[in-house]
């Protein structure tokens, strides 16, 4: 995601799922995948566009930049990148950090990250409960995510409506959403059944990456 994101510049074109709508099934709903994926995506990127439009001279900004330089944007159009920038940056993250090849426990053993996740936790067994506990915890709507520092410490670290990492100078390695929308046709209310079911569709794979990409 890191390479994407950087090259993601106006005009901005919809996201596209790195797999089918039904692909992780039972755990995430192909109803909820649609409607999350189609509607509210698409409805941050159409005004993500829709704010850029009239500034020629934000266009070749990416995304990142313009997450990261608020107070050089145009006052009118501050609010507006910022909640709809962010909206398109954490779910791309969000979409990503799930895969239908989820088959390992855990699901990154041998890896760079997987052995720092030991070290910093003391197993994937207890990084997993820390993290559902700190989703559990989160109040309103958000996210929660694995960042590394720039001295490359790991941390949990919530952030609410679409702020991002970035801004808080972290780089990001994985996210869940926690806003009702993305679970609640499937588990109403019950957070808790949500996260269970988004670690047996975590994409391990797409971790490492990042944390490769972030410790160089």
């Amino acid at each position: 995601m890191q390479k994407q994101g950087k090259c993601m510049t106006y005009e901005f074109a919809l996201f596209a799922l790195p797999y089918e709508y039904d692909a992780l099934e039972p755990h995430i709903d192909t109803l909820t995948m649609h409607l999350h994926h189609d509607r509210h995506l698409k409805t941050y990127t159409d005004k993500l566009n829709a704010a850029l439009a009239p500034f020629p001279e934000l266009h070749n900004r990416t995304l990142e930049w313009l997450l990261c330089n608020p107070d050089v944007l145009p006052p009118a159009i501050r609010t507006a990148v910022r909640n709809n920038g962010g909206g398109v940056y954490n779910h791309i993250y969000y979409f990503c950090s799930m895969t239908p090849h989820a088959t390992e426990t855990p699901p990154m053993p041998d890896c760079a990250l997987g052995i720092k996740i030991d070290r910093s936790f003391g197993s994937w067994e207890a990084f997993k409960k820390q993290f559902k506990a700190s989703a559990l915890d989160l109040f309103g709507s958000g996210y929660l995510w694995l960042v590394t520092s720039r001295r490359g410490q790991l941390k949990i670290l919530p952030t609410y409506n679409q702020d991002t990492p970035i801004v808080k100078g972290f780089c990001p390695l994985f996210c869940i959403d926690l806003w009702e929308h993305a679970y609640y046709l499937k588990h109403y209310n019950d957070r808790a059944s949500y996260i269970d079911d988004w670690f047996a569709v975590f994409n391990g794979t797409f971790a490492e990456r990042n944390y490769e990409h972030c410790i160089q």
